[in-house]
């Protein structure tokens, strides 16, 4: 280890573990970073900042850390291929426009703007789009990042952070212990890794839930904003089996990365050809252009799901020094800032931004002391 003295060691380089490095770093904290380079949902992911609404705590975070990110962007280097692209919710036929507007004005309540088209205006904005779809809900303020890269600046940006590729396979309050067998202490421990948190707090309530991709050659100028259809929440919010649901994000590359898959009860990171078939099926039925564009690698990866969907933020109570923040699931890139201002806010006995009652470990995690916990 480096002769810097550390005040908090965080474990996870990926864009969560990266953003609560860079808060509390920017609040003069000395902060460690702890990753085995194994990859997690950072790199597998579609980057998306996306004001999602399933239910009130959802849509505060997702809202706070979208107008946080749009604070950065303008500093961010082009790597991070931030684009303010927007999002297009899609309504498959007339009946789904009843949803559209549902969500238009649950959106706006929480001061998200939104805007409601009609089919016609819908087919010039996206001329690829399949013929006879309802119209959309167009959020302007929604965008996308390349989250690996990003990660990576978050974590150069500001002095005070160290990253070192060390694998965590203990922690003990304040102290983790590293598979070489070293042991290092600060006054605290975050914890960021994903699912991989399971494997140092087993009392954790994560489920993997696994996730295909597909990303094609390049197209440029096919696609302008971020497609989802209407019925993505409730495939986001499935509690078992498999489901697909249409999104489709345009790369600034010019390539299509076309989603989205979830699959609970596996842990096994191969691509399924049945799962990834059903899932470009769906994708065609809204964008039949598709079918005639190349593919040119596909993959999975592993969200964290808690039971309610929402994300663990605060300290664990029955281990004192130590911090989560895990649970992300499929919202991890676009509600890291947000998660980490959270955390840093506890820690510093602040007022959150936000009410913070609705991510606190608490909720799952009891007091008492956990089993092979040394005091």
């Amino acid at each position: 280890m480096s002769h810097m003295k550390t005040d908090v060691v965080v474990i996870g380089a990926g864009i969560v573990g990266a953003a609560c490095a860079h808060e509390l770093a920017q609040r003069g904290l000395r902060v460690l970073v702890l990753d085995d380079a194994s990859g997690g949902a950072t790199g597998a992911g579609m980057g998306h900042l996306v004001a999602m609404d399933d239910n009130a705590a959802e849509l505060a975070l997702s809202h706070f850390s979208i107008e946080l990110w749009r604070g950065l962007s303008g500093v961010m280097p082009e790597g991070c291929a931030y684009r303010n692209c927007g999002t297009l919710w899609l309504a498959a036929d007339s009946n789904e426009m009843d949803l559209a507007r549902a969500k238009q004005a649950t959106l706006a309540a929480h001061g998200v703007a939104g805007e409601l088209v009609d089919s016609g205006v819908l087919a010039a904005l996206e001329p690829m789009l399949r013929a006879g779809l309802g119209g959309a809900l167009r959020i302007p303020g929604d965008g996308i990042l390349y989250a690996p890269v990003t990660a990576n600046w978050l974590l150069q940006r500001v002095p005070g952070i160290v990253l070192r590729r060390d694998k965590v396979v203990a922690v003990d309050g304040p102290s983790v212990t590293l598979a070489n067998g070293g042991v290092l202490r600060a006054e605290r421990v975050v914890v960021a890794n994903g699912v991989a948190a399971r494997t140092l707090l087993p009392e954790l309530p994560l489920r993997p839930k696994k996730g295909h991709l597909l990303i094609t050659d390049r197209y440029p100028g096919c696609v302008s904003h971020q497609l989802v259809e209407l019925g993505y929440a409730a495939s986001a919010h499935a509690s078992d089996g498999t489901s697909v649901a249409f999104n489709v994000q345009p790369r600034p590359t010019g390539q299509l990365l076309i989603g989205s898959s979830r699959q609970f009860d596996t842990e096994d990171p191969r691509v399924e050809p049945p799962v990834l078939a059903r899932m470009l099926r769906r994708a065609v039925g809204y964008l039949p252009a598709l079918a005639d564009l190349n593919g040119i690698r596909s993959w999975t990866g592993f969200r964290a799901a808690s039971p309610d969907g929402l994300p663990l933020l605060g300290e664990h109570p029955a281990r004192p020094g130590v911090w989560l923040a895990v649970g992300h699931e499929g919202l991890g890139v676009t509600t890291a800032p947000g998660s980490a201002r959270l955390v840093a806010a506890q820690m510093f006995g602040e007022r959150p931004p936000i009410d913070v009652e609705p991510y606190l470990p608490g909720r799952f995690l009891s007091t008492s002391p956990v089993v092979g916990v040394l005091s």
